[in-house]
């Protein structure tokens, strides 16, 4: 039964990046991997692909043929696949015995509206492959609350469009505070705790406090969901890139065939899965300039509140 991960995200979060990471951590744990790349517009890779979408298409082919932009030629490339799945499905039949790793192109449109790749992943379900989408978004993001907002509504379109086990990650944890300083600990990013006090936040920008009515309908819409969270990730950390990869053989379902080396249980792969809060802390710890504590929500608030009325005064 041959398991594998559909790596999406938008445009320079570190897909390639990643699935290079994985390669390495693959070979270490000498777990047998392919990589697919099904990005027609990926030609500086740096790992080596064992099935590549430009053997069938290219971008520039088909910009070339069709007179198309990057993006319409990226969803023609996409529609191509699909129209011809069977190449695909040939080169794989080879490797059945193996873990696949499939690099998907950066434009958002594919993943969170177009249904080529959609229908895609559930072909290559109904041959009985068990997927998991990674969907990296940059965690940076994180120190602007309207992006956060934006990510937070891409990554929910991403799993309600696809249908299928997402794990969210926010990519390069190590610069997360690159672009300023995050207004609350850690986990209240990754666990998406409740939003109304980044609404707080929303109301003081010029900008969004604009929008008032939307951001709370957005901030509404997610909690309701309640299916987003988020892990950490920093490729160059082995740890980092354990625990992504421990997450996505529970979520395909790689650990329930015993397959790891060493044959870990399921009780124990289950039981270290507790250890999120103190996880989200050392990754705190570990990249963040600002020493966190724990913050209580209510009373920080509340102080909110008191110094807009005092400017409001």
């Amino acid at each position: 039964m041959p398991f594998g991960q559909v790596v999406v995200g938008p445009p320079g979060c570190g897909k390639t990046t990643y699935c290079y990471g994985l390669s390495q951590v693959y070979t270490a744990m000498e777990r047998p991997y392919i990589i697919i790349n099904l990005d027609p517009a990926n030609d500086g890779v740096p790992y080596t692909a064992d099935i590549d979408i430009s053997e069938l298409i290219t971008l520039q082919d088909a910009m070339d043929e069709y007179s198309l932009g990057p993006n319409g030629g990226l969803i023609f490339c996409m529609e191509y696949l699909e129209a011809n799945i069977d190449w695909l499905f040939e080169r794989l039949e080879s490797h059945k015995d193996k873990y696949f790793i499939f690099d998907i192109p950066g434009q958002v449109e594919l993943f969170t509206n177009h249904y080529s790749l959609k229908n895609i992943i559930i072909a290559l379900q109904k041959k009985d492959y068990r997927l998991c989408v990674t969907h990296l978004v940059d965690s940076h993001y994180c120190v602007d609350p309207s992006k956060y907002v934006s990510m937070l509504m891409v990554s929910l379109k991403t799993m309600l469009q696809l249908e299928c086990p997402q794990i969210n990650i926010l990519s390069k944890i190590d610069l997360i505070e690159s672009y300023g300083k995050l207004d609350f600990n850690l986990d209240f990013y990754t666990q998406v705790q409740d939003l109304s006090y980044l609404l707080d936040r929303l109301d003081q920008d010029p900008f969004t406090s604009k929008y008032k009515k939307l951001n709370s309908a957005l901030c509404e819409l997610v909690e309701e969901f309640g299916l987003v969270g988020f892990f950490t990730l920093c490729v160059q950390d082995k740890e980092s890139m354990l625990h992504i990869v421990r997450a996505v053989d529970k979520a395909n379902g790689y650990i329930f065939g015993g397959l790891e080396k060493g044959n870990e249980s399921i009780f124990q792969t289950a039981d270290r899965w507790d250890m999120w809060d103190r996880y989200a802390q050392e990754v705190a710890e570990k990249y963040l300039n600002k020493e966190y504590d724990d913050i209580d929500f209510e009373e920080a608030k509340e102080t909110l509140l008191g110094e807009i009325t005092e400017k409001e005064h």
